[in-house]
């Protein structure tokens, strides 16, 4: 099953736009369906790595479902969408932002789904999302596996950690571009099911990293609530790659001009 791709202005980089009823859906097909597929989200940090790393874009290239994640990517698409019309045109705008922690909670609407892997965080944030999802999904049964301290030897134990349990859906949350970087090297090898890229939202599900309140996302202030909490990890994020970004878009639009 193919899902339609649209294009973001400005950015370069397409995506799936799917309120959260429409990812259950699409995620109750693939479980069904019992092959493998990949589910990932644009934000400015991912587009910079689009445009930046050959690998991440093929595989954002060939991921199953681009979410729209960012704010301001969600915003360029909610403008391009004004100016083109469409039958989602009904729908407000911040329907289609969906960030992790905006879907994982719908889990539980998903027939036939049987066996869920969490790959990431360390131990005790693991554990903790794990035991929260064996709530959001009674009927299924939650393995979990930390990724603190990732290395080689850890990613063997993890795809063999995977193997056995030969989970339907995982949710792999290593940080971005590391999480990407695996399923673009490993997925051939790995046992089929989707395969989720949730970044932080393990910990944020776990309850360890608190999440921003919602007006601020529908401001599109959350990385203001990050920079507070976090400033050390997320400074270059939000006052330097933007710059990068730019560059890297402003290149891109002189090689097409040439």
């Amino acid at each position: 099953m193919t899902l339609q791709r649209q294009p973001i202005p400005v950015l370069g980089v397409d995506a799936t736009p799917l309120d959260v009823d429409g990812l259950a859906a699409v995620l109750n097909r693939f479980v069904a369906e019992g092959s493998t597929r990949t589910v990932v989200g644009h934000n400015l940090h991912s587009v910079t790595l689009f445009h930046s790393q050959p690998e991440f874009r093929k595989f954002y290239e060939n991921s199953d479902v681009v979410l729209l994640d960012g704010a301001p990517v969600l915003w360029l698409w909610g403008r391009s969408r004004q100016k083109t019309g469409g039958e989602a045109d009904s729908r407000p705008v911040m329907d289609y932002r969906l960030g992790s922690t905006d879907w994982i909670p719908a889990l539980g609407r998903l027939e036939g789904l049987h066996r869920i892997a969490v790959l990431g965080a360390g131990a005790t944030a693991n554990a903790k999302a794990v035991a929260k999802l064996q709530a959001i999904v009674p009927g299924a049964a939650v393995s979990g596996m930390p990724g603190e301290g990732w290395d080689a030897d850890l990613e063997e134990k993890a795809a063999a950690w995977l193997a056995e349990v030969q989970p339907q859906l995982v949710l792999i949350g290593l940080g971005m571009p590391l999480q990407e970087e695996v399923l673009w090297r490993r997925l051939p090898s790995l046992p089929p099911a989707v395969y989720c890229a949730v970044g932080g939202a393990i910990e944020q599900i776990a309850g360890i990293q608190k999440l921003a309140p919602r007006w601020l996302g529908r401001l599109g202030l959350e990385w203001a609530w990050r920079l507070l909490l976090h400033p050390r990890r997320v400074a270059y994020r939000v006052f330097g790659e933007p710059w990068v970004l730019l560059g890297l878009l402003l290149r891109r639009r002189l090689r097409g001009r040439a």
